[in-house]
């Protein structure tokens, strides 16, 4: 049936999920389609709702949890196919599947500033805006012009406030509705300064992130005036295991695949940190990353 709006080569069938995430984990997929235009999402969600096929966009799936036993219905990746950037003066345009690392570098190209966060983020600008993503004190919602999203079929632009931008939510996560194109404003700087703030950024995120594992980054929401991973530290959970997966010893905050981990691993150890958290701390840890697929 989506051979209709998609050539052969952006259809994949029964595909594997953990070749589709950060975390490397996940069963299969019904399909796996790849859409190259906003015509062709539109059309691959159309075909989805007139045969009741569950579907589920994603980028990088790099703040994604796939259930071991995947996904029945149709997952739409935006990530290789629907990525443009584009620049004009100081105002940057990217489509849903452009990844964060991406922009910040053609940013940095033309003496933008203002997205250097955003640099060693490895999720998609769509995915990015859903949870307001954000590091090193930048936020999305510092940078974003307006949002290009699909409502009940129609494409709607929002502007930056219309989004409801909130830590780690927006009107857009919340409603499940469907980015396509970002607008981020900018200002010009001097390409050393934003070099610099660049490698200082990615310096600290590789020497207290364990970013040599396969993870979702973050797994926990931080809480109100504290830190997931100091609470799960104090709790004494460094380097506590299920199955394969591990509370990395680096940053108590991530949950890494030390293996061969399954979704049910890292359910299972996130619920445990959350526990033990509440029975020491009396605080409630929420999970960050979320999960998806046939339960």
């Amino acid at each position: 049936m989506f051979e209709k709006i998609l050539d052969r080569e952006q259809i994949f069938k029964d595909e594997p999920m953990k070749k589709h995430t950060t975390f490397k984990i996940g069963g299969n997929a019904d399909f796996l389609l790849l859409p190259k235009t906003i015509e062709q999402i539109l059309g691959c969600i159309k075909i989805c709702k007139e045969n009741n096929i569950d579907y589920y966009i994603i980028g990088n799936g790099s703040n994604l949890l796939v259930s071991d036993k995947g996904f029945r219905g149709a997952i739409i990746k935006l990530l290789k196919n629907f990525n443009k950037i584009e620049i004009d003066k100081n105002i940057i345009k990217a489509q849903a599947g452009a990844t964060l690392s991406a922009i910040a570098k053609k940013a940095y190209n033309n003496s933008l500033k203002g997205l250097e966060f955003a640099s060693g983020i490895p999720g998609t600008i769509g995915g990015g805006v859903c949870m307001n993503a954000g590091a090193y004190g930048g936020e999305l919602k510092d940078v974003i012009k307006q949002v290009t999203i699909l409502k009940d079929n129609e494409i709607v632009v929002l502007s930056n406030n219309e989004c409801e931008f909130e830590y780690r939510n927006s009107k857009i996560l919340k409603e499940n509705l469907t980015v396509l194109e970002v607008y981020i404003e900018l200002e010009n700087g001097k390409q050393e300064d934003i070099l610099e703030k660049m490698k200082q950024n990615n310096k600290t995120r590789n020497e207290k992130q364990p970013v040599e594992y396969p993870s979702a980054g973050s797994t926990f929401k931080r809480p109100l005036n504290n830190f997931a991973g100091k609470l799960i530290m104090e709790a004494g959970l460094a380097g506590k295991t299920i199955g394969g997966a591990c509370i990395s010893k680096k940053h108590c905050g991530f949950i890494i695949n030390n293996g061969n981990a399954t979704c049910e691993d890292v359910l299972k150890l996130a619920d445990f940190a959350c526990t033990k958290v509440k029975e020491k701390f009396d605080i409630n840890l929420e999970k960050e990353v979320r999960v998806i697929g046939e339960k």
